[in-house]
C-alpha cells in the first residue's frame, strides 16, 4: 500500500458560482477529508487560486487533479508535498484584557512564540500567530489555561518552490480573452 501523506493542491480557476461546490464533491465523492481549503486572487486579475490540503496517496491526488482539471473553469491544477512547498497559517486568539494584566506570564508566552497583539481594549485583547500548525497548536495550549475567548484559524496559503509555469499558461488564458 502507498504511503499516504500531506498534499498541497492548488487549483487555478475562473471565479464562476456553484465550482466550489462541485470542488468539495469531487473529495466528498470518494471519502476524503479536506485537510485544509483557502482561496483568493492569484497573480493575474480575474484569475483564482484555491489550495487544499488532503493527506493522500500520490496515486491518489494525481488522479484528484486530473478530476479537478475536467471542470469548466479550472486553468490548471498542481499538487506539491510539504518538502516542495513554502506555508503558513495564521492563527487569532482572543482573550479577556484583565489576563494580560494579571498574569504577567502571558506576555512572555507571547513573545516566546513570537506571535504579537494586534489590538487592545478594555474588555479583551487578540493576539496573533503566524507559522506552521504545530507553532499555532502550541500557543493555543499555553494560552488555553488562561482563559480563551474565541480561537480562529486560516487554511494554509502555500508557494510553490519550484517554478510552475503557471504565469505563461495565466498570460495565454488572459490574451485569449
Amino acid at each position: 500500500m502507498e504511503k499516504k501523506i500531506n498534499y498541497t493542491i492548488s487549483v487555478y480557476t475562473e471565479n464562476n458560482v456553484g465550482l466550489l461546490h462541485r470542488l468539495s464533491a469531487i473529495f466528498l465523492k470518494r471519502h476524503i477529508n479536506i485537510e485544509s481549503f483557502t482561496t483568493s486572487e492569484c497573480e493575474i486579475k480575474d484569475v483564482f487560486r484555491f489550495i487544499i490540503v488532503v493527506i493522500m496517496s500520490k496515486e491518489d491526488v494525481e488522479n484528484i487533479a486530473k478530476q479537478i482539471e475536467k471542470q469548466v473553469e479550472v486553468i490548471k491544477v498542481y499538487f506539491h508535498t510539504d518538502h516542495e512547498t513554502i506555508f503558513q497559517e495564521t492563527a487569532l486568539y482572543k482573550m479577556k484584557s484583565s489576563s494580560l494584566f494579571e498574569e504577567k506570564h502571558i506576555q512572555n508566552i507571547i513573545k516566546e512564540s513570537n506571535a504579537r497583539i494586534v489590538t487592545v481594549n478594555p474588555d479583551f485583547f487578540v493576539i496573533e500567530k503566524t507559522g506552521f500548525r504545530d507553532d499555532t497548536d502550541k500557543l493555543y495550549e499555553n494560552l488555553e489555561e488562561y482563559g480563551l475567548l474565541q480561537f480562529t484559524r486560516s487554511g494554509r496559503i502555500a508557494v510553490s518552490k519550484e517554478k510552475m509555469g503557471i504565469s505563461e499558461i495565466l498570460n495565454t488564458f488572459k490574451n485569449q480573452k
